[in-house]
């Protein structure tokens, strides 16, 4: 479910007082650990905790108009979630995160980033705390940037497609210049014994005279 608030004390005011209260304990978890490069805001709807551009200019690379994201807090229709963004895209990060958790006892309601929970009870707060601080900004851009080189996602498609179009178009345009010069210089080079259909001479050696007997 995305809000349309705009600001982040809105869409709390918004929410059931249960859910707000809930939201806002894993809020001050997260802003008590939280590196101090990123920012808070909404975006995609949901309280967003994102690396801005004044940090990463490129951006988000599926879309460069947003920031970064990092995490995020929303209430959904059956449940409350938390999307941890450099716990998906860092195995490591991801590890550490479930032996942490399992070693709380509690039940660990997962997706690829999500966290799941209907009640503050359900989570480990200090686990999700301690995963917030141990990926500070300039750590997960770094990763963020090796995983898209991997993936072969350096750029943006559209940005690439854009960038290699007047390249193209520039190339295009200098062929039949390119080929013109070509056929003139190749004609130059033709002598007029090769005209004739003759070898052209080599330049003269040393001669040997022999004496006649």
């Amino acid at each position: 479910m995305q809000s349309k608030a705009s600001t982040v004390e809105a869409y709390l005011e918004s929410l059931p007082s249960d859910r707000r209260a809930a939201l806002e304990a894993v809020r001050a978890v997260i802003r008590k650990n939280l590196d101090a490069d990123y920012e808070e805001g909404m975006q995609y709807g949901m309280i967003g905790y994102y690396v801005p551009h004044r940090v990463f200019p490129p951006g988000y690379h599926c879309d460069p108009k947003q920031p970064l994201p990092f995490a995020s807090l929303a209430s959904q229709k059956n449940h409350m979630a938390i999307y941890l963004m450099g716990v998906y895209g860092d195995t490591g990060a991801r590890q550490w995160f479930e032996d942490a958790w399992a070693k709380t006892g509690k039940k660990l309601d997962m997706g690829k980033s999500c966290v799941r929970f209907k009640k503050i009870e359900d989570l480990a707060l200090d686990v999700i705390g301690g995963v917030i601080k141990r990926m500070p900004a300039k750590k997960y851009v770094e990763g963020y940037q090796a995983t898209l080189a991997a993936m072969g996602k350096g750029r943006p498609a559209k940005a690439e497609a854009k960038a290699e179009k007047p390249a193209a178009k520039k190339a295009a345009a200098k062929a039949p210049a390119a080929k013109k010069a070509a056929t003139k210089a190749s004609a130059a080079t033709i002598t007029p014994e090769r005209k004739a259909g003759r070898r052209a001479p080599t330049p003269a050696g040393p001669t040997t005279s022999r004496s006649s007997r």
